[in-house]
């Protein structure tokens, strides 16, 4: 697939964008490792704030604009926003009830060979704890400006995951139900679909061309909105299928899989269900993103064997 764009910068341009229209926004970075915000500190200096290595901080600052009626946006890398910053996030804005955007790039293993301290791999689960907060994700770079739009059309508390690599497109500029709809099927199938979303959507194609080889044609569904997911689109989506597949590289303990499960419990369907993701396991070892994707059992060659096997059992 050609054309691969880094989501983060696609949505960063788009606010900037409108921040040039509407000065109510501001943007408040802990890191300047975007080059996409290198126009934002320059020509919008009294709407960006670096607030330096200091993301609990961070939290507290957008709490006071977002108070006086501002748009706010925090962007940080992933682990610093949700783990760190938790208990500023629960009393600061999600008891409050007050819009914010949190921006968190490299989730899952973005940031490799940077070891635990920086793995996302628990975002999902910590963040969907909290009342009132959103969660999307974006699979590709269509998909991030949607929800930049989103974020100024209609603000709320939101967590925004984003990989930290670019990400094939997958859909066109035509496709502006994305977010509404929440969970899209990307590629027709047969009695067996699979849920997934950023880097492992990517790979989830691959999955489905190896499987495709074995006589298995395997939906794809991209899971945009994790929280809240609309019970009568998980029957809708779920309806034509036999059996379920999650696959994620995220803890499996509270993360997309226990979304999918729980919506189903909520929506009443019982249907045989496997998740591939992380076990309760820290991979320390460096070697790339592969190796750990490798250890943790849910690389391409090992997604195939489990899902080929789950949908040959009786």
């Amino acid at each position: 697939m050609k054309n691969e764009a880094l989501p983060r910068d696609v949505f960063i341009n788009e606010i900037f964008d409108e921040a040039k229209r509407n000065r109510n926004i501001y943007f408040i970075s802990a890191d300047l490792g975007a080059q996409a915000l290198d126009a934002f500190r320059k020509e919008l200096p009294e709407q960006f704030i670096h607030a330096g290595i200091c993301e609990q901080n961070m939290v507290d600052v957008a709490t006071g604009l977002a108070q006086n009626g501002k748009t706010v946006y925090l962007y940080a890398m992933a682990p610093f926003l949700t783990f760190r910053c938790f208990e500023q996030i629960k009393v600061s804005l999600a008891s409050m009830h007050l819009p914010a955007t949190l921006l968190g790039v490299g989730v899952g293993y973005s940031y490799d060979d940077a070891g635990p301290t920086h793995y996302a791999t628990e975002d999902i689960s910590c963040m969907r704890s909290l009342a009132h907060m959103e969660i999307l994700t974006a699979s590709d770079s269509h998909a991030a400006r949607l929800m930049a739009r989103l974020s100024y059309t209609s603000p709320a508390l939101r967590y925004i995951r984003m990989d930290r690599q670019a990400l094939p497109p997958i859909y066109t500029e035509a496709d502006t139900f994305i977010i509404e709809q929440g969970l899209v099927e990307v590629r027709p199938g047969k009695k067996i679909v699979l849920f997934t979303n950023g880097i492992t959507m990517k790979m989830a194609f691959n999955i489905r061309e190896n499987l495709l080889a074995q006589g298995v044609e395997l939906a794809l569904v991209d899971v945009v909105k994790l929280k809240p997911i609309s019970l009568e689109r998980i029957r809708e989506v779920i309806s034509p299928y036999d059996k379920i597949v999650t696959y994620e590289e995220h803890f499996l303990s509270g993360g997309l899989g226990s979304c999918i499960l729980e919506a189903m419990a909520d929506a009443g369907i019982c249907k045989p269900v496997l998740r591939v993701g992380i076990a309760d396991n820290y991979h320390c070892e460096n070697g790339g993103r592969g190796r750990l994707q490798k250890l943790a059992g849910i690389d391409v060659e090992s997604a195939t064997k489990k899902i080929l096997e789950f949908s040959n059992r009786a």
